[in-house]
């Protein structure tokens, strides 16, 4: 029962134009991040590791979080349209399949915008003229990325459960990263959902070791989820049918 809701979500995927946001919106931080780079390289001399940090400026804290709400609010538009809220709790599927299908749908678009980035950053820096290898943390900065992106998606997917409007949810997404990016400067980044990006891809220290323990990292990442999950559970098993 739960692969054929899972097939559900996949067939929403399938030649939608979300995968035009996955394609684009990661290449403008990329173009932006270099050109930064290029023009302050003077100042910026730690090669691949200056570059990274500016073009983590750009994918962390705006176009990545907003990209995901792009991700979770596409997945919940079909439900909000024609009242198919009401066929899908009346259907004879646990409502907690309904969430974890698209908490895995929205997952997975989150890993592969992750291997996307990367690949750009790659790229990046080879057009820049750098010619040192590429730092080995780069999968460890992309995977302890995927993980805070996808305490995003269970935030955002219990967001968009609750607003029918496309485009609140991906500003609140917007506005979630920014304030992601005080709550890091203010010392609190590792008890912020939205910070756990910015922490996993080590957007301000690339050469260094995350500003919280790795554990205290994955326990707070858990604790985000587990709370998402229930929440969601809760508010669609309370949900109202006919105003769906």
């Amino acid at each position: 029962m739960f692969l054929r809701t899972l097939l559900a979500e996949r067939m929403k995927l399938h030649h939608s134009p979300v995968w035009l946001a996955f394609l684009i919106i990661p290449i403008l931080p990329a173009v932006m991040g270099t050109f930064n780079y290029l023009q302050n390289i003077g100042i910026l001399q730690n090669q691949w590791y200056s570059l990274w940090t500016q073009h983590t400026i750009f994918t962390c804290y705006f176009f990545l979080p907003a990209t995901i709400g792009v991700y979770c609010s596409y997945l919940c538009r079909l439900e909000h349209s024609n009242h198919n809220w009401n066929a899908v709790m009346t259907a004879p599927v646990p409502v907690s399949y309904v969430y974890l299908a698209k908490l895995i749908s929205a997952s997975v678009m989150v890993l592969l915008t992750q291997v996307w980035i990367g690949m750009l950053f790659v790229i990046s820096g080879r057009l820049s003229g750098l010619a040192a290898p590429v730092p080995p943390e780069l999968p460890v900065w992309l995977l302890c990325g995927a993980v805070g992106g996808i305490v995003i998606c269970a935030l955002q997917l219990c967001v968009s459960l609750i607003i029918r409007s496309f485009a609140v949810p991906v500003g609140i997404a917007l506005i979630g990263g920014v304030a992601g990016l005080a709550a890091l400067a203010k010392g609190y980044g590792v008890w912020f959902p939205y910070s756990l990006l910015c922490l996993g891809m080590r957007a301000n220290q690339p050469g260094g070791a995350m500003q919280c323990s790795t554990e205290q990292f994955v326990l707070n990442s858990i604790f985000y989820l587990m709370v998402c999950i229930l929440f969601a559970v809760i508010w669609l098993k309370k949900r109202d049918v006919s105003a769906g």
